[in-house]
């Protein structure tokens, strides 16, 4: 049985039980939200080497980092590095998006590496299956299924499928002139398909098929915005509500199936439509988990686009997005390199971890009092240990050269000016 279908019926798992203990939650309504739909727990188990990771209603914000190769760059050994600096750096999963040569070999590389949860997109390799017969018309339903099914039993834990791309969504996109029409690669595949073939989405039309696929392996399905729009001047238009009240319907039979699934959100919003955004997929997906590609929140910022995507995502998770996917600086530009890699999880842990304050996750707001409480002392060794980056902090804090005030303020540091004058009491967060 499934974590879904176990939870239907009240039992909690030991995967419930060590997610819940990392939540600070009980596992009794980790269960209960499960059995909703408003919670996940991704977790493969022919993924031998990796935790259980849980996403959703009450729990902490997550961050994906995605990696991958191209055809323009292939190197497995530079994916696995990232990999390390995804894990080091604090990302709850990874999304494998190679589109490279031999993509069931690179997928292989990265499940055995990968002590956290992974994730791919089939689509891609179904695609580029039959690109080798000819042109990506040629792909069939069997080249779709067979990526899903081989992936599954290679033990990836979650899976984007873009089942809401139909023809009638995509009538609606036609109709609203968009300035950038598709930004979505899997969708951008799946309407070539539709189109060339004059047929419909065949993921939608076998959607029963996939979830028996899902079922079996008990892998999370992240239902796919292949709309999404990719200009603020885009976001939430016809196209993209349609698709998302499709997902939405698709959520409900894979839950009536027995599979968990997430939603994924737009990618380029501005921050004014953010909180519409959030409220329209939880109300229309009925508080499924919602995953968000940053989202950007202006499209004028090539090279700081991890900034612009943590800004986005604070307020998305803020107002109840549940999963981050990072954006990197060289989004838009270029296939990323570890440093990218590095600065985009970052940006995306700090989104999430403001959010979690916000959220009122138990916890969040003690690690800040703690880091706050080191600085007050000028206790620059635990200040170190709580920082998000604690190589950049000792690049930048530099020695101290006997002094524990930092090359700021030095002398007039406020800090230790106060302290004998209003700190003549016991230390009160320590």
């Amino acid at each position: 049985m499934t974590s879904l279908e176990l939870a239907k019926k009240n039992k909690i798992t030991p995967q419930m039980r060590y997610v819940a203990s990392l939540e600070r939650m009980g596992p009794e309504i980790l269960c209960q939200r499960i059995a909703r739909g408003e919670a996940v727990i991704i977790k493969n188990k022919a993924h031998k080497n990796t935790k259980p990771c849980g996403i959703g209603k009450g729990l902490r914000v997550k961050v994906n980092a995605n990696i991958g190769t191209s055809p323009a760059c292939s190197s497995v050994r530079d994916e696995l590095k990232k990999i390390k600096a995804c894990v080091d750096y604090g990302a709850d999963t990874i999304m494998d998006l190679s589109t490279g040569p031999d993509i069931a070999a690179v997928r292989r590389s990265i499940l055995k590496y990968s002590n956290v949860p992974v994730g791919t997109v089939p689509i891609y390799e179904a695609a580029a299956a039959a690109m080798k017969r000819g042109h990506v018309a040629k792909m069939t339903l069997d080249d779709m299924l067979s990526s899903i099914e081989e992936g599954a039993k290679d033990g990836v834990d979650f899976m984007t499928v873009h089942c809401g791309v139909t023809n009638d969504t995509v009538t609606r996109l036609r109709r609203e002139g968009r300035i950038v029409d598709v930004t979505s690669r899997g969708g951008a595949l799946l309407i070539e398909w539709m189109v060339l073939n004059k047929r419909e989405n065949p993921l939608y039309e076998n959607f029963d098929k996939v979830l028996e696929i899902a079922r079996e392996h008990d892998i999370v399905l992240s239902l796919g915005d292949g709309l999404r729009p990719g200009s603020v001047a885009d976001a939430t238009d016809r196209a993209q509500i349609q698709e998302l009240i499709l997902l939405g319907e698709l959520a409900e039979a894979a839950q009536e199936a027995g599979v968990s699934v997430i939603i994924e959100g737009p990618g380029h919003v501005p921050l004014h439509e953010i909180e519409a955004n959030v409220v329209l997929q939880k109300k229309l997906c009925h508080g499924a988990p919602f995953y968000v590609l940053g989202p950007l929140v202006t499209d004028i910022a090539p090279g700081y686009d991890h900034i612009v995507s943590a800004i986005g995502g604070a307020i998305a998770a803020a107002h109840g997005a549940d999963f981050l996917c990072y954006v990197t600086p060289s989004e838009h530009l270029r296939l990323p390199n570890i440093e990218d890699v590095k600065e985009g999880v970052i940006a995306s842990r700090i989104a999430a971890h403001c959010a979690d304050i916000s959220r009122g996750v138990p916890g969040a707001l003690e690690w800040d009092k703690s880091l706050s409480a080191a600085r007050r002392r000028r206790d620059w060794k635990t200040q170190k240990k709580l920082s998000l980056d604690p190589v950049k902090f000792e690049k930048l804090h530099g020695p101290s050269n006997g002094f524990d005030t930092c090359s700021m303020c030095s002398d007039y540091c406020s800090m230790k000016r106060i302290e004998k004058y209003l700190r003549n009491r016991e230390e009160q967060y320590l």
